[in-house]
């Protein structure tokens, strides 16, 4: 199974489990984790939500043979039942990443509650070096979170950075050895269960407030931007030049 789903004592686990594959996400992933988010709002018995990967990834984003095999077309995509689903979990969220978060691997976290990091962490969002345009609401919320000028040169640039700027952007909340990462994230989230659940859900959307109906319109905006520019010259050519294991060249386009 890619996707592994538990429950036990109040939190229902979400493991990314490809490891060979570096965690990278297809389509029946998506859904799996779409349904999981469903049942856990809808199970009582299930308090928290925690996200984790198996190997030494935690996810390298999208597996681009399988999205360009079935791109998503339309707001029923698994991809997209994803995000509206972790956008607008009313139960805490906690993630414990290791290794490699990339693209959609790292602007999920922007979701979750609690982020917990190793040192091996290592953040990208190559969207532009993709021909393609941000996702996840990662266009509002980043500036928000990081500030303009940080957002910018990680949405702008694409550029790998690491887990103490993911901390210094407030994209993590701590830094955890490797280690202790998996014990770490399950304590926090066994703090989380024990807590209240209305409290933690009055609070939780006091905190996220008028943003919730905000992040979903820009999700589907950046999604329309995004499926129009996956047809498009510049992302055909990002697509080519990967699976050719060369560097794209976008001089050809304006």
């Amino acid at each position: 199974m890619d996707i592994i789903i538990e429950r036990a004592d109040g939190v229902l686990s979400i493991t990314l489990n490809r490891p060979a594959r570096k965690n990278a996400l297809t389509a029946a992933m998506y859904q799996d984790m779409a349904d999981a988010f469903f049942d856990a709002e809808n199970d009582p018995a299930v308090r928290v939500v925690l996200i984790r990967a198996n190997g030494d990834s935690f996810s390298a984003g999208n597996d681009l043979e399988d999205f360009m095999k079935a791109p998503p077309a339309t707001g029923d995509a698994p991809v997209f039942q994803f995000l509206r689903a972790i956008s607008t979990a009313k139960k805490p969220v906690v993630a414990a990443v290791a290794g490699v978060a990339v693209g959609i691997g790292t602007t999920m976290l922007l979701h979750c509650d609690l982020v917990y990091a190793t040192t091996t962490a290592r953040f990208a969002l190559p969207f532009v070096q993709l021909g393609l345009c941000p996702e996840a609401a990662s266009s509002l919320l980043l500036p928000r979170i990081a500030g303009y000028q940080r957002a910018a040169e990680k949405l702008l640039l694409g550029e790998p950075f690491d887990v103490t700027e993911a901390l210094n952007m407030g994209i993590v909340n701590r830094v955890i050895a490797v280690e202790e990462l998996d014990a770490f994230a399950r304590a926090q989230a066994k703090k989380l269960v024990a807590l209240p659940a209305a409290s933690l859900k009055v609070t939780k959307a006091l905190m996220k407030g008028s943003d919730a109906g905000e992040v979903g319109r820009r999700i589907s905006e950046e999604a329309e931007h995004f499926g129009r520019m996956l047809k498009g010259g510049e992302a055909q050519e990002a697509f080519k030049a990967f699976f050719e294991k060369r560097k794209p060249d976008f001089s050809q386009f304006n």
